[in-house]
């Protein structure tokens, strides 16, 4: 790694219709007992320790080597390493420094627009969760510097190229914390017998406390993780795949529209109808008939 690169970058009001702009992009290499931050970056972007920040973009920071801390408003002061990712939210007071004795090699990249907003609204990324475990990963590495020659260069539409691979990293960030946060509980594995207990016993009066037990999770954890891992909370989960099993039966057999909705778990058949209608939009009898003319 080169000492410092970095570059700050402006953007048009025609890039900031794209979704996404980039605003800094950059790698530096920290010393042991080098001050922190480096007196080389615009007044809007230095900070010390104590006092810290508050930017009006969001920053993605990797460390590659060595160790530090990090704290924000809404996350307690916490250890980063080698194979961390944070995020820095815009509005929100943040610190962070290399431990002194070890120092630490960092990438980052400061960016804002709607589409991050949107995402940050769906909760995919949260003020309260800022740390990433994502481990030492090549690609991720590549991308970045892939940012920085990007922004050197500045050829035509180099914001837009930035901002895809602004998104590249955010769906590796988040694809690969999630990994490893599941592999190392172990709730991989669990979450995977929760959705087979789900499917063999739709007919059944499933209940998500049940099968947490089963699974040997505590309900609240099983709930979390279950979303984490499927995007759906247990319940809706079950919901769904009763809605998926009842619309194979209705294209495939000729079993009356009570034994179905007793099959998928319904007891009562004018509720099952409803629940259908209400997230394929058209009443069983509709689709099984849709379905026998598209095959007829």
């Amino acid at each position: 790694m080169t000492n410092k690169n970095l570059k700050y970058l402006i953007e048009s009001a025609q890039d900031n219709l794209w979704g996404l702009t980039v605003n800094c992009v950059g790698q530096q290499h920290v010393g042991t007992d080098e001050p922190y931050p480096p007196q080389i970056h615009p007044s809007a972007y230095t900070f010390t320790q104590n006092t810290g920040r508050i930017l009006d973009e969001y920053q993605l920071v990797y460390i590659t080597r060595g160790r530090g801390t990090f704290q924000s408003e809404s996350c307690k002061e916490c250890e980063v390493k080698a194979g961390d990712m944070f995020l820095l939210f815009p509005g929100e007071r943040h610190s962070y420094h290399p431990t002194p004795s070890v120092g630490w090699d960092e990438y980052w990249i400061g960016f804002k627009g709607e589409n991050m907003d949107n995402r940050v609204k769906n909760a995919f990324f949260q003020r309260e969760s800022p740390v990433f475990h994502v481990g030492m990963n090549e690609e991720i590495v590549n991308i970045y510097q892939r940012a920085i020659t990007t922004a050197n260069e500045q050829d035509m539409g180099y914001q837009q190229m930035l901002a895809g691979l602004v998104n590249l990293l955010l769906g590796l960030t988040y694809t690969l914390d999630k990994r490893t946060l599941n592999d190392h509980h172990g709730a991989l594995a669990q979450i995977n017998k929760a959705k087979v207990i789900m499917l063999e016993n739709l007919s059944e009066n499933l209940q998500p406390e049940t099968i947490a037990f089963q699974v040997n999770m505590g309900y609240s954890r099983f709930r979390k993780v279950f979303k984490e891992f499927t995007g759906y909370a247990p319940f809706q989960y079950i919901q769904e795949l009763r809605i998926q099993k009842s619309k194979e039966l209705l294209a495939h057999t000729n079993m009356p529209l009570r034994d179905i909705a007793y099959e998928v778990g319904y007891d009562n058949p004018d509720y099952f109808a409803t629940a259908f209608k209400r997230v394929v939009h058209t009443t069983p009898l509709t689709y099984r008939k849709q379905g026998s003319q598209k095959w007829s």
